[in-house]
C-alpha cells in the first residue's frame, strides 16, 4: 500500500506492467488498493483506471514479442523435441494457430479478463503475428474493462479491499485447476500415443 500511495498512478502502471510479464502480486491486489486510495480521496478512480490499463496493456508487448520471436515453425519442432513433456504436438500447435486466425481478436478481449491466462494470451498473439494495432486495440479494451471491475470493487470496499481476493481466488483456482487437469489428461494421452 505504500508503494502505490507514494508513488501514485506511476506506480500502479509499473506494478501492473510486471504483474503482466511476471506475476508475483497479482491485479486482483493491486487494482483494489488503488480503488480503496480513491475511497481515501488520494488518487482518482479515473486515473487509476487509465494507469492500471496502461500498465497491463504495455505488459503485455514482452510476451507478444516473444511469440513473434519463437514463431509457428520454431514453436512446432520446440513441440516435436520436448512436446511429450508440454502435452504438445506439432499439429496441436497447428490445430491452435488455426483455430486463432479464427478467433484471434475475440480471444485477446476475453482471456483478458481471465485470471491465469490473462497474460500468456499474448505469446499466441505473437506466433500468429496478430496485426499489432488489433492487438493493442483488444488487449487495452479487456485490461480496461479488467481494471475497471477491480478499481470500483476496492473502491465500493473501501478498507476491506483484500475482500475482492475472495471471490476472484476461487476463479483463479478453478482455471488454474483446470488447465492442469487437461495439462495431464494430454501428457497421459501423449504416452499412449507415443507406445502405439
Amino acid at each position: 500500500m505504500n508503494l502505490i500511495g507514494s508513488t501514485g498512478y506511476i506506480g500502479i502502471v509499473a506494478l501492473m506492467f510486471v504483474e503482466n510479464v511476471f506475476p508475483p502480486i497479482p491485479s486482483e491486489y493491486i487494482m483494489p488498493l488503488a480503488g480503496f486510495l480513491v475511497a481515501e480521496g488520494r488518487l482518482s478512480l479515473v486515473g487509476i483506471i487509465l494507469a492500471g490499463t496502461l500498465g497491463s496493456t504495455l505488459g503485455a508487448l514482452p510476451l507478444y514479442y516473444l511469440g513473434w520471436k519463437l514463431g509457428e515453425e520454431r514453436l512446432k519442432r520446440f513441440a516435436g523435441r520436448y512436446g511429450r513433456w508440454l502435452a504438445l504436438s506439432p499439429e496441436d500447435v497447428e490445430r491452435a494457430n488455426q483455430w486463432f486466425d479464427r478467433h484471434g481478436a475475440t480471444a485477446v478481449f476475453f482471456c483478458r479478463l481471465v485470471p491465469g491466462v490473462r497474460s500468456i494470451i499474448s505469446i499466441p498473439a505473437g506466433v500468429n503475428r496478430m496485426n499489432m494495432p488489433s492487438f493493442l486495440l483488444f488487449t487495452t479494451l479487456g485490461a480496461a474493462v479488467w481494471t475497471s471491475v477491480l478499481a470500483y470493487a476496492g473502491y465500493l470496499l473501501g478498507s476491506n479491499f483484500h475482500e475482492v481476493e475472495k471471490y476472484f481466488d476461487p476463479i483463479t483456482y478453478i482455471v488454474l485447476g483446470t488447465i492442469i487437469v487437461l495439462y495431464l489428461w494430454r501428457v497421459a494421452r501423449q504416452k499412449r500415443k507415443t507406445k502405439s
